[in-house]
Parts: structure tokens; sequence; C-alpha cells
């Protein structure tokens, strides 16, 4: 019975700890509700249909040229695949922490200037594709939703909130991962997309850097995170815990002064003038 009520304390701290941090990045956690609900509703449609559905959302050229607002904010409410929760993880990891960090403003503005810009350099490409003959006139109506775009644009401008040392070899990976299927002989425009997306992320330095008060910048003073750091706090924290639920005597434990008993006196150790000989009886 007692681990019963051991291990629901441990879920309501867990889930009580969960909804604070979904408290603290709003705009992420309702933007993956919505695509939960998308997500279910289109299970649901059959499969003719749910592609005529979304081909009308998409941010293909036919639509951009038609209906190009309506279509920008449609494409980032539907994802591209049939499974929402690994959306779930990427939105906590880069969403979630670049919302908490910019505040939800600032986040939303970079999300939306890489999901617009990156639609249009991407179906650039792909308009001059179609007009030297390289790419069919169909691809005019292709089907193109989804929240990618945004998603690269948070990566790259996370590499802000690193400390220096990691953050070239961050920014430096994020690169090679968007840019390596350009170097393909089957690229897409969509490759195109995410790797643009990545450079306006890289590009909104100023917005994540600097706040504006008064209409001039000034240079934010924030934490910097550093991975090596959380890590060995991780390990650190993950030990001591074992340690305890092991009853294990810590490593350093032996190099704690030893105490007395709180139940015996401490012995006395006996001084210079201690060491006498004891008066036998009668005297010398």
């Amino acid at each position: 019975m007692g681990q019963v009520t051991l291990w629901c304390a441990r879920l309501r701290a867990a889930a009580h700890a969960a909804w604070r941090y979904a408290r603290s990045a709003p705009g992420t956690y309702l933007w993956l509700t919505i695509l939960l609900g998308t997500t279910i509703l289109l299970k649901h449609f059959d499969p003719a249909f749910r592609h005529t559905f979304l081909v009308h959302r998409s941010t293909n050229l036919h639509e951009l040229e038609h209906r190009p607002v309506r279509v920008l904010i449609d494409s980032a409410l539907y994802i591209d695949g049939p499974s929402w929760w690994p959306y779930l993880v990427l939105y906590t990891v880069f969403h979630a922490q670049a919302e908490r960090w910019l505040g939800t403003g600032k986040w939303l503005l970079i999300a939306a200037t890489a999901h617009v810009g990156a639609t249009y350099i991407s179906e650039g490409d792909l308009y001059w594709l179609i007009n030297h003959a390289l790419a069919p006139a169909s691809e005019r109506r292709v089907l193109d939703v989804g929240v990618s775009y945004a998603l690269a644009g948070i990566e790259a401008v996370l590499a802000y909130k690193l400390v220096p040392r990691w953050r070239a070899l961050y920014a430096a990976a994020l690169l090679a991962y968007h840019g390596a299927p350009l170097l393909s002989a089957d690229r897409t425009f969509t490759d195109v997309g995410h790797f643009s997306a990545a450079l306006i992320g890289f590009a909104c330095y100023p917005l994540a850097a600097y706040t504006f008060t008064g209409g001039r910048p000034h240079r934010s003073d924030y934490p910097m995170l550093d991975p090596a750091a959380l890590l060995r706090t991780l390990i650190r924290t993950v030990r001591t815990r074992a340690a305890h639920q092991h009853g294990a005597q810590p490593a350093n434990a032996s190099l704690r002064p030893q105490l007395s008993s709180p139940l015996r006196p401490p012995r006395r150790t006996s001084g210079p003038q201690d060491r006498r000989r004891p008066d036998r009886p009668g005297g010398p």
C-alpha cells in the first residue's frame, strides 16, 4: 500500500510539473492542441477527399496566387504525416524552449517569418523550374502543408541561447542537416524551403539578442545554456537519487569527518599532564 501511495504522489508531482511547463509556453501547446485536433479530423476523411482538402489549404503556386493569406495560415494548422506524437517531442524541445526564452510575441514573430519567408523562397524556386521546363506544370497545385519551415527557423534562432563554444558546433550541424539534401540530384523545393527557413532563423539574431524599449534597442541580458554543464548536473542528480533509493553510501562519504554518536560522549584524549603513574596505596 505504501508503494502505491508513493507512486501516486510521484505521478501527481510529474503531472503538476508538466502543467507548469505547458503554462510557461502557452502558444506552443495551443498550436500543438490544434494540430492534434486537425490530425484526428483528417483520419476520418476518405483518402481521396483528404488529398483534395489539403491541396486547397496548401501553399502551392495556385493557392498563393489566389488566396495567399488564408493558405499561409491554414497550411500551418496541419501536419505532413499521420502521426502527431513526433511533433509533441519536437515542439517541446525547440518551440517551447524558444517561447520560454523569447516570450510569446517574439517567438511567434520568428516562427511566422520563417514559415512565410521559406514558403515564398521555395515556391519561387519551383516557379523557376516550371518556367524552364525542369518541373511539370502540375506542380503548381502540389500538396504542401506542414509546420516544418517554422520549426527549422526556431531551431536556428535557438543557437543564440547556447554558450559560444557550443553555438558554432550547433549551427554547423543544423546547416549540414538542412543543407545536405540540396546537394543531391533529386532535391525538392521543400529542401530549399527548410534550408531557407534555417537561414531566416539565424538572421533573427537582433530579435533574440535585443529588446526594444522607448524606440531604442537594448542588449538583452539572458542566461545562456551550456549543454555540457546541463548533462553533468543531470548525471549527478540521477546518481544521487539512485544512491538514496538503494541506501548506498555516497562515494565521498569516507572524506567526511567521523562524528561521535549522540548517545555516547566522545572519548577523552589523554594529554601530557595525564601521563603520570597512578599513586600507589600508602604512598612512597
